[in-house]
């Protein structure tokens, strides 16, 4: 699986309360609650994103509490992939149970800047920065993570697995 996008950037300890403000956990609508991605670190957020993007930050990528709904807000908003430089344990493992590719890659945000165009094997792990000619080596995911991320998230995978659909 290969994805491309521009990148938007963030920096370190990009908590969940950002990535999706506390008022909105009222919230069942995965699109409304796409509306309010990332607005405690950018009001711009969703408007950057309208053709998707790649987000690139730092260390610790989704601290904070382990509310689920920040990765799927921001997979209904238009995120491709996150790359970080490290993720919270908790919100990795929300990231790929709703499908969207989370990739620790160690160079991403030192060599990295917003607006760059990037090509993201998963299966390999290779991160190309089409803008600057670099390439990078994220951690490949397991043949496991990849079935679900391929079959959509954890749930699309087990209706696969026991053949419900």
């Amino acid at each position: 699986m290969t994805i491309c996008g521009k990148t938007i950037k963030f920096g370190d300890s990009v908590d969940t309360d950002v990535i999706l403000p506390g008022q909105y956990l009222i919230l069942t609508d995965p699109m409304e609650l796409a509306k309010h991605a990332m607005e405690g670190l950018d009001s711009t957020f969703t408007r950057k994103i309208q053709d998707g993007a790649i987000i690139a930050a730092g260390r610790n990528f989704g601290c904070g509490s382990s509310r689920e709904q920040a990765p799927l807000a921001l997979k209904h908003a238009g995120v491709k992939c996150v790359l970080a430089e490290s993720f919270a344990r908790i919100f990795y493992r929300n990231a790929i149970t709703i499908g969207l590719p989370v990739l620790e890659c160690p160079e991403v945000s030192s060599k990295v800047e917003g607006g760059d165009e990037l090509t993201v094997d998963l299966r390999a792990g290779k991160v190309e920065d089409k803008s600057k000619n670099l390439v990078f080596q994220a951690t490949q995911l397991p043949e496991f993570i990849m079935e679900i991320l391929d079959d959509g998230g954890l749930i699309e995978h087990l209706r696969r697995r026991i053949g419900l659909e």
